[in-house]
């Protein structure tokens, strides 16, 4: 037996009817032209026949002495494969809108506590020919960006390539340094921070003072209540779409901001317009959750973790797209600034700081009571730069599917996929009435922003 790590048990003791705690992924697939009429019948055979499944999906918490759990992991010598692994159909018409219906009720159901917490759904029916892969596990298992790069892996840049890969039996990348590599880095950063403590006092009142006197940073509970920020029920709404990467780099390059600005920009103008929609705007702008690098340029391909978390002003007080934007951006800067001079274990402990208010969520009637720590999550995700293939079918379509939380009613995560941005949203289906309306508005927003841009 293994102990279950007090960070993974919070996803499990945090779970309840209300918060699934599982992430999830929908993947849409264009057959190769060769394909015959069984070729998705046959990649469900082929894909149900592999066993040999590795420990991250074989486990599930061990139970002791009749009743306590979320201690240990147990290992399952036998995978019942027919259960994990599903086989769907859509009704007619076979629209992507019955898809995001099935997935939807998929993503807010609980996952088996007393199964290796994790299912994978193969749905066909398309009435385009397309068929589609939703993929959930349990983030006490994995997280979203790990979920990712092993779904990643099993595609290839080769569209002849037809060996078959499932993220079951893929053993853990084997890394180019060992790995106590990770571990001597963060062993040096600590020490090194320790042995320079007495240096630190004059740093961390200047930073004190431009984080809070001149307010470069943004802290947590000064947003607005929007209704996002409510208490939610279990039942799921998901939303998907897919925009050409272009479209967002043209904007970036005529106003001199990033293109993770041009996508908070986005989202703002959408999330405004929403809200306006539904008389519910409020006077003072949204404040973003956002998970950002904080690598220098020349650490990108450093090993261990250093990704933070920047609360952004979203300015959705603000009608001007171009003004938006470059608020959002100005905000984001300023920000990323602190953390930039921050020695890194300091920098952690900030991140963790502004996202602690997530954990207060669970104290009942918190959030009632309490201003939100921010309103929403946008997380941009790294994905494939390439068109990638299944057995010669094309990925078409890589939709995150997040989760939604107490006073979190609506998350926004996105990835790259080739030369496409791709988002999926998720909300709590009471809380977030007619959540597909912001795919309209999303595409409304980055219009107003390239003729802005333009002009």
């Amino acid at each position: 037996m293994k102990l279950i790590s007090p960070t993974d048990a919070l996803f499990l003791v945090g779970e309840s009817r209300e918060h699934p705690m599982h992430v999830g992924g929908l993947q849409l697939f264009e057959p190769p032209a060769d394909a015959g009429p069984d070729f998705v019948a046959e990649m469900y055979r082929a894909i149900a026949g592999f066993g040999d499944f590795q420990p991250t999906f074989r486990k599930h918490p061990a139970t002791f002495f009749g009743g306590i759990t979320n201690i240990g992991w147990t290992l399952d010598d036998e995978v019942d494969v027919d259960y994990h692994l599903r086989r769907s159909a859509l009704p007619r018409p076979g629209r992507v809108r019955e898809l995001l219906e099935l997935t939807s009720r998929i993503h807010g159901s609980l996952l088996d506590r007393h199964r290796p917490l994790w299912e994978a759904y193969f749905v066909e029916g398309l009435s385009d020919g397309r068929f589609a892969i939703y993929t959930k596990i349990h983030h006490s298992l994995i997280d979203g960006v790990s979920a990712q790069r092993l779904m990643i892996r099993t595609l290839s840049a080769d569209s002849d390539d037809r060996e078959i890969r499932v993220p079951w039996t893929l053993a853990p990348r084997k890394r180019s340094t060992p790995r106590s590599g990770a571990a001597t880095s963060l062993v040096r950063s600590v020490a090194g921070t320790a042995a320079t403590v007495a240096g630190l006092g004059p740093t961390t009142l200047g930073l004190a003072r431009a984080a809070l006197l001149e307010q470069q940073l943004t802290l947590p509970f000064g947003a607005p209540k929007t209704m996002f920020n409510v208490p939610i029920g279990g039942a799921r709404r998901c939303a998907a779409q897919s925009w050409p990467l272009e479209r967002i780099r043209t904007v970036k390059s005529a106003t001199g901001v990033t293109v993770n600005d041009v996508v908070l920009a986005m989202c703002a103008g959408a999330l405004r317009a929403y809200l306006e929609e539904q008389h519910a705007l409020p006077e003072t702008p949204l404040v973003a959750m956002v998970p950002v690098s904080l690598r220098d340029e020349h650490e990108q391909d450093a090993g261990g973790n250093m990704v933070g978390t920047i609360l952004c002003n979203l300015a959705t007080d603000t009608a001007d797209p171009l003004r938006r934007l470059e608020i959002i951006s100005t905000s984001m800067r300023d920000n990323k600034r602190v953390f930039n001079e921050l020695p890194r274990t300091q920098a952690l402990a900030l991140s963790g700081f502004l996202i602690a208010g997530l954990g207060l969520s669970l104290v009942p009637g918190f959030v009632a009571s309490a201003p939100p720590p921010f309103n929403i999550v946008i997380s941009n995700v790294p994905g494939a730069r390439e068109p990638m293939y299944w057995n010669g079918a094309r990925l078409d379509g890589n939709y995150p599917m997040s989760i939604a939380l107490d006073g979190q009613a609506l998350n926004i995560t996105l990835t790259n996929n080739a030369d496409n941005l791709d988002f999926g949203l998720v909300g709590c289906r009471r809380s977030v009435p007619h959540l597909q309306r912001l795919l309209t508005h999303l595409e409304d927003s980055l219009t107003d922003l390239e003729k802005a841009a333009a002009g």
